[in-house]
């Protein structure tokens, strides 16, 4: 029996962000996001794993390594733009979460650069940057800051869930060292709410194909 751990409390403000476009990576996207709103961040990893493994190419380690970057790609355009726009759209955001958002957003960006060079480094063609619709997510700070904190959790998660998948240590090595600033923003995140940054030593488990019949409706082709 397939079990995932589940850490942080559902959001349904994920499910709400729309992702526009037909790629592999903006349908995955998609998935993790209505998979963490429903069940938690922890949860996007069986899922990633899962579509991933649909479109593995066992003959082309270098082919697999671009899928799995260009998915990191989008989740970081996604993280990117969503500091972006909440600099620009929450109202009265207090001096210290601006910083914090200021900080982060920045992370977001260096993020979106080292993994666009990874991929022509392999000699590979970038995702395109996908449009995004964060409005139910940015209409005051603390539902921004509940966002914030499962996207956060859930970028985790799918580093995790896809890091296995990399054939090349250069980049799991990369990847590796995005993952725990995304971790750093999460807990960061998290405290700015009054949570504690690492709740659960472990977590509860729940099925992977629950998990999986649920999202299908919530999946939106662009």
């Amino acid at each position: 029996m397939n079990h995932f751990i589940t850490t942080d409390e559902p959001s349904r403000e994920l499910a709400g962000i729309e992702v526009e476009g037909t790629t592999r990576s903006a349908f995955l996207l998609r998935t993790a996001l209505v998979t963490g709103g429903i069940y938690g961040a922890s949860a996007v990893s069986p899922a990633v794993r899962n579509a991933f493994a649909q479109s593995k190419d066992p003959e082309s380690n270098q082919d697999q390594d671009i899928i799995v970057l260009n998915f990191a790609l989008v989740l970081e355009y996604l993280e990117a733009t969503f500091y972006e726009r909440a600099l620009k759209q929450v109202s009265g955001l207090s001096s210290d979460t601006k910083k914090l958002v200021e900080q982060i957003q920045e992370d977001e960006e260096a993020h979106v650069k080292a993994l666009t060079a990874a991929v022509e480094q392999l000699g590979g063609d970038k995702a395109a940057r996908p449009k995004f619709n964060f409005d139910s997510a940015l209409t005051d700070e603390k539902t921004f800051l509940k966002t914030a904190n499962t996207l956060e959790d859930t970028g985790v998660s799918a580093y995790n869930g896809a890091a296995p998948m990399i054939k090349t240590k250069k980049i799991l090595g990369a990847a590796g060292s995005i993952v725990q600033v995304e971790a750093r923003h999460a807990a960061l995140v998290r405290l700015e709410r009054d949570k504690p940054p690492a709740p659960q030593a472990f977590d509860v488990a729940s099925k992977q194909a629950d998990v999986l019949v649920a999202v299908k409706p919530f999946i939106v082709q662009g």
